[in-house]
Parts: structure tokens; sequence; C-alpha cells
């Protein structure tokens, strides 16, 4: 049913609810809808920090207690600066009326990870 859709032409023009807000947004402020974590920087953070609490802890009020400042204390800065700059590219892809697909293919151009082969990493990296 999905794939039957998926080929149905009004359903190929829609524009993805995200691009529809900031499109509607122009340049007049920078907005980061809630709960969509493309381009909301937040969200991977939040991740983070819930990752780091699922793997030191017991399931118990007192050690999440415990461990809520190491765990906002794990992810580096330099980590949530590349999630900003990632955010950004998403932006830029949909104000240039990329679709969600287009824009994606946009945003991993920047990827640090480009391999020509999945089967082995090159030298170079290995180092």
């Amino acid at each position: 049913m999905k794939r039957i859709l998926d080929l149905q032409p009004d359903f190929q023009e829609q524009k993805s609810l995200i691009q529809e807000v900031i499109e509607g947004v122009g340049h007049l402020c920078i907005f980061l809808p809630k709960f969509h974590c493309e381009p909301n920087f937040i969200e991977f953070f939040w991740g983070a920090v819930k990752r780091y609490l699922r793997e030191n802890s017991d399931s118990t009020f007192k050690t999440l207690q415990e461990n809520m400042g190491p765990a906002l204390a794990s992810v580096p800065l330099q980590t949530i600066r590349k999630w900003e700059h990632r955010m950004d590219r998403w932006l830029e892809a949909y104000d240039k009326g990329l679709s969600a697909k287009e824009a994606e293919k946009q945003v991993r151009k920047f990827s640090s990870h480009q391999y020509a082969s999945h089967r082995r990493v090159p030298e170079t990296s290995a180092i």
C-alpha cells in the first residue's frame, strides 16, 4: 500500500510538513520544529544523554539522579557544534526548495565518512 501511495502524483508533489513550515517562516527567524530531529540538534543531544544514562544505570531513580550531571557533561561541545552545523545544512537544503530525499543527499555530501567500498575502510583512515 505504501509503495502504491508513493507512486501517486499528488503524493509525490506533496512537500513534507517540515519543508512547508520552514518555507512559511522564511529568513525572518530560526524555527526549530518541536520533536523534529532533522533540524533540531538538541534532539541529538538528548539522545546522547539518554544513551549514556541507559548504559550507566541500574534502573533506579537514585542512580539516574547521580548520573545526570556526568551524562550531560559526556557530550563534547565539538560534537554539539557538528550537530548544529548539520542542522544548518538541512535548513539550507529546504530553503533551496529541495525535496526531503534531495535534501538528505545534499546533507550527506558533507559526511566525514565517505568510502568507495562498504567492504573495507581506506588505508588512510585506518592509521
